[in-house]
């Protein structure tokens, strides 16, 4: 082999290692592991399905190795946890759950996306399904609120007519107003028709009855949104027209609609939601044998048992109350 092609075979050599080595690295990336997510919900410990309810501000700590998450169930018990990267969705983590009224809980879970639910058992004793047989009874138990509605109704409307006197034939000469074309003097004739405080037209529309229709035209009006008043100017260049101006009188009215629910009862606890909409909350009842309405204020304070509120997102609520010793429901 002379020098040129050893020369040669020395550089398609070289050439082909860097090759292997760019294809090394392009091939074998450096991986970067993603975030892992422990998601669920904490629930109330039940045999009865009904008083497994959701418990919020339940702390909930992760814990793989060195890696730490901590969150928060919210007002449904829904958390999520989120662990660092370098956590293997195959490693397992330690989940603790602590809340004031609860059990602690804690449990050992692999980080998987399944959905992973938590039932803590309450200090206080679980409410049975059958309510005790002795203390005050307290049944027909209803909750009443009212939402303002906003209803619009139909009270009347208008027919009026009106003249728009001219005399056709006559040349304009540059003296407005005029036709359109500059040509015949005209006329212009309007209308306007108040429909009282509080009400408001709607649909106006105007008609041509009488005289030579074809030589008129709308000027102006408010018809596309006439509010509590209607109206209309019209140009006649010909005889004197007759038109009708018709509308419907409308009242839109804001009223307190009351409407009724009865709560879910398990054991000596009672629930009930409210749209977030909804104002004078009141407790209707019979105790020991007297119908009673018990207005309810801010602080949901009732002679016969203890309420919490839960707020959501929507600023719809959640009533939860038991009954004081003493009392049971009938």
């Amino acid at each position: 082999m002379d020098a040129g092609r050893r020369r040669f075979a020395v550089a398609a050599a070289i050439i082909i290692f860097c090759l292997i080595v760019a294809g090394v690295v392009i091939t074998f990336p450096k991986r970067v592991t993603p975030n892992t997510t422990i998601m669920g919900a904490v629930l109330r410990q039940s045999k009865d399905p009904r008083g497994q309810t959701p418990i919020e501000g339940a702390e909930i700590t992760a814990k793989n190795g060195l890696v730490t998450a901590r969150a928060k169930s919210d007002t449904s018990g829904f958390f999520r946890v989120t662990l660092s990267p370098g956590v293997k969705p195959s490693e397992a983590a330690t989940l603790k759950f602590r809340h004031s009224g609860y059990q602690p809980l804690d449990v050992t879970e692999f980080a998987t996306d399944q959905i992973f639910i938590a039932r803590l058992v309450p200090i206080s004793p679980e409410p049975t399904a059958e309510a005790p047989s002795t203390g005050v009874p307290i049944r027909d138990v209803r909750v009443r609120y009212s939402i303002k509605t906003t209803a619009t109704v139909n009270v009347g409307s208008i027919a009026k007519t009106f003249e728009v006197p001219n005399t056709g034939g006559v040349s304009c000469n540059g003296h407005p107003p005029c036709s359109p074309d500059g040509k015949w003097k005209a006329a212009v004739g309007s209308i306007s028709y108040d429909a009282g405080e509080g009400n408001e037209f709607q649909r106006p529309r105007l008609s041509c009855i009488a005289g030579p229709c074809p030589f008129t035209t709308i000027q102006s009006d408010n018809f596309s949104s006439p509010g509590r008043t209607v109206k209309v100017s019209v140009l006649n260049w010909s005889d004197t027209t007759t038109f009708l101006l018709e509308a419907q009188v409308i009242r839109t009215q804001i009223s307190d609609t009351v409407r009724y629910s009865v709560p879910f009862q398990i054991g000596n606890e009672m629930s009930f939601g409210l749209p977030p909409a909804a104002e004078g909350l009141s407790i209707e009842a019979n105790v020991n044998g007297s119908d009673i309405v018990f207005p309810v204020g801010l602080n949901v304070l009732l002679s016969w048992a203890v309420c919490t509120v839960k707020v959501g997102a929507d600023r719809s609520k959640l009533y939860s109350c038991e009954l004081k010793p003493g009392y049971r429901f009938q």
